[in-house]
């Protein structure tokens, strides 16, 4: 059987982890600090990008001048919606949270802390639509009861759900016609990161979790991102970080039908970083490209959408491949460019967060920005009925139920080898 080119590239990402023939030895401890430092790294990035979240959007007006990088420690302005966010940071700058208080629960981490939870308690590597079903209406407060922190698609499948569809009905465009919103790309991301090194497996277990609430052009950004999380389980510790993210994303990239909208957003902005034009001349191309001119099939601005589509899929995934790009692997330059891009902020923050989060570790984390953080998390802020004391986990533990899972998967969906130190993962079937 011929490798996907995804597979093809492997060998050359090879990293902390012994090559030997056609497989990866992973190491246990090593992604326990790893997994933590996704779950530190998410929420640093989340709620600072929540600062800046639809203060720019594009258009006339105030919300059309976009952010810069000399914008960054300067005050915050009104979003679209009219409101600002002192309580977390009068300025554009970095939210934090000491050991001695606790990161809240938000929409980019608890679906995904939820979707963890769930894979743990049916001991599963995939979730049916029943499991996923019973768990959303479970865990997410009926929003006609108390707020339930949901937005767009992901309203629109909980309400479904309530009226007894199961996914992927819930995505089906007949049903949500908010589909092709950015909703499952924050919350599937995850499903990368429990098969180490084979995005081929991570795309299967989190084939329904991404079809909960997205179609079409949403799901392929979806599978970008959990495709690029997997691989960042084999990326080199020898190359630079530039080069591994360059590398991981090349290969995700491949992973997008050509004539997509999604792979020509990622080739748009690829040119232009290639060009050498700051990140905020490449931004201001995407916005004029895409909500101007509506090219390369995507139409949101005809379509007259609430604020133009501000949180659809396809105008935030490119933002978000401007942060990528141009962040080159460092995660407080990633994370900024994403707070500053533009549109649904605190989304592509969130994803790169996690990401490189995973990348270096808790404790890489915490020498970047030279400080220790909280380990604490309210899942109960957001959501509910989760069995931990007053709604507050921590991310060993978080950790120590995705390793779990990972033990799973590697044996039941990869024939992989399970030992106390760590997984033996074959590169193929």
């Amino acid at each position: 059987m011929r490798r996907p080119l995804w597979l093809l590239a492997i060998p050359a990402l090879l990293g902390s982890m012994i090559a030997q023939a056609d497989t990866v030895t992973v190491s246990r401890a090593d992604y326990d600090d790893g997994l933590q430092g996704f779950w530190l790294g998410q929420c640093i990035a989340n709620w600072t990008g929540i600062v800046t979240e639809m203060d720019k959007i594009g258009g006339e007006g105030p919300t059309g001048v976009f952010y810069t990088r000399d914008d960054w420690g300067k005050e915050d302005q009104p979003s679209f919606f009219g409101f600002s966010r002192p309580d977390l940071s009068p300025t554009i700058d970095w939210v934090r949270r000491a050991p001695n208080q606790i990161w809240g629960a938000d929409d980019d981490t608890d679906i995904e802390y939820m979707y963890q939870h769930l894979l743990a308690v049916h001991k599963t590597t995939r979730l049916s639509g029943e499991q996923i079903r019973t768990g959303w209406l479970k865990h997410i407060y009926d929003e006609n009861e108390q707020e339930n922190f949901l937005w767009v698609s992901n309203q629109r499948a909980h309400d479904l759900m309530l009226d007894g569809k199961v996914p992927p009905e819930t995505s089906d465009p007949a049903n949500n016609e908010f589909h092709e919103m950015i909703d499952a790309q924050l919350t599937t991301e995850i499903f990368g990161l429990y098969a180490p090194g084979r995005p081929d497996v991570a795309l299967r277990i989190a084939e329904l979790p991404i079809r909960t609430t997205a179609r079409g052009e949403a799901a392929l950004a979806s599978e970008f991102y959990v495709v690029i999380h997997a691989l960042a389980a084999t990326a080199d510790p020898e190359a630079s970080q530039k080069a591994r993210i360059q590398s991981m994303a090349a290969i995700a990239r491949s992973h997008l039908p050509d004539d997509s909208t999604t792979a020509k957003m990622y080739d748009f902005v690829k040119s232009r970083y290639e060009a050498g034009v700051p990140w905020e001349q490449a931004r201001d191309d995407v916005y004029t490209r895409y909500q101007v001119e509506q090219q390369d099939g995507y139409d949101m601005t005809s379509r007259n959408l609430f604020c133009n589509g501000c949180v659809a899929s396809g105008i935030n995934f490119a933002a978000s491949v401007v942060s990528l790009l141009y962040g080159e692997g460092d995660y407080q330059e990633t994370v900024k460019i994403a707070v500053l891009a533009g549109w649904d902020s605190d989304n592509p923050a969130a994803t790169w967060g996690g990401l490189l989060g995973f990348m270096l570790g808790k404790q890489g984390v915490e020498e970047a920005f030279g400080q220790q953080f909280s380990d604490r998390y309210n899942i109960h802020r957001t959501r509910t009925g989760f069995p931990v004391a007053n709604g507050v986990d921590n991310f060993g533990d978080m950790a120590a139920t995705g390793l779990a899972i990972i033990d799973r998967v590697v044996a039941d969906e990869i024939g992989g080898e399970v030992g106390e130190d760590g997984w033996v993962i074959p590169l193929a079937d």
